[in-house]
């Protein structure tokens, strides 16, 4: 099943029974279609009034970890235009406490050209102390699945019963660290691990999980002057080879185009060899080092 989030109602139905629901789904369709308003004309303003607090707070981190402005970094780099709800049509429209998760189905066009396909289109909201908020989207792309075409299109909504498709009933806990301004350094952590899952953790509040991959992804809260630590957990996923090679790194990057990032930190583990189950190391930032970013 190949998804897409974006960290960007029609009457159906309801596991909770409340008889507020007409009304709330007309309340939910207008804040989505407001939220979405706010993303195509970049208004920042608008755009934070929608979306919730966590979920500001997420992208601000990011933002601020690579040394860009919020929210305007976030708004001018999405890949694609939030789809319409027009022409959607809701199958299922779920609130469990404070969240809600509705689910459509149809022609999801993100305005990138084409003739869009039928797909499933959902979006999650979280009820805060001043009302509900948008809480993101998410693209569920069933092209490869003509089943499930099928029964969707005769009514029988039964895919959009597993528990992916329904709201959690929890508030989301508060990221572990909240960036007001940007770092001083731009870290990325690169992990090749075939066969196996890679967590970790950077400086205690910077998580990151990777699995059969060969990937970066920026280090939350960046990199600090002096001692740095990197906490990791490596699991073999079920065929994978225990012994393969694998490699956890850490980079600095430079913002002066044509500079090369920094290697400051680097586990690996040759062919034929097993990695520690779980470890703590370091890295330290010298003044050295970080006159080769400038």
């Amino acid at each position: 099943m190949q998804r897409i989030i974006f960290i960007f109602f029609t009457l159906a139905q309801w596991s909770s029974g409340q008889n507020e629901g007409p009304e709330l789904v007309k309340q939910l369709r207008s804040l989505y279609e407001g939220w979405r308003a706010s993303v195509i004309k970049k208004d920042a303003k608008t755009w934070l009034r929608y979306t919730a607090q966590h979920r500001q707070i997420d992208i601000k981190n990011r933002l601020m970890s690579e040394r860009k402005p919020f929210p305007q970094g976030f708004l001018n780099a999405l890949p694609a235009t939030p789809p319409s709800l027009v022409g959607l049509k809701a199958l299922r429209v779920r609130i469990n406490g404070p969240t809600v998760k509705a689910v459509y189905y149809g022609k999801v066009d993100f305005g990138i050209g084409g003739q869009p396909t039928n797909n499933i289109w959902t979006i999650s909201y979280l009820k805060e102390r001043n009302g509900w908020k948008y809480d993101g989207s998410e693209f569920i792309n069933i092209s490869a699945l003509p089943d499930v075409k099928k029964q969707i299109e005769s009514g029988d909504y039964q895919y959009v019963d597993q528990n992916d498709f329904k709201p959690s009933g929890l508030t989301p806990p508060r990221p572990l660290i909240q960036l007001v301004a940007p770092v001083k350094y731009i870290a990325k952590a690169y992990v090749f691990c075939p066969g196996r899952q890679v967590d970790l953790t950077i400086n205690g509040v910077s998580k990151h999980k990777f699995q059969h991959d060969k990937n970066a992804q920026v280090i939350i809260g960046g990199a600090c002057d002096g001692k740095n630590e990197v906490q990791f957990e490596i699991t073999p996923l079920e065929g994978g080879d225990p012994k393969a090679a694998m490699t956890i790194r850490v980079y600095l990057m430079s913002q002066v185009q044509g500079r090369q990032p920094v290697k400051v930190f680097e586990y690996q583990v040759e062919n034929g060899k097993q990695p520690e189950a779980a470890g703590v190391k370091t890295f330290t930032i010298t003044p050295e080092i970080a006159k080769k970013l400038k």
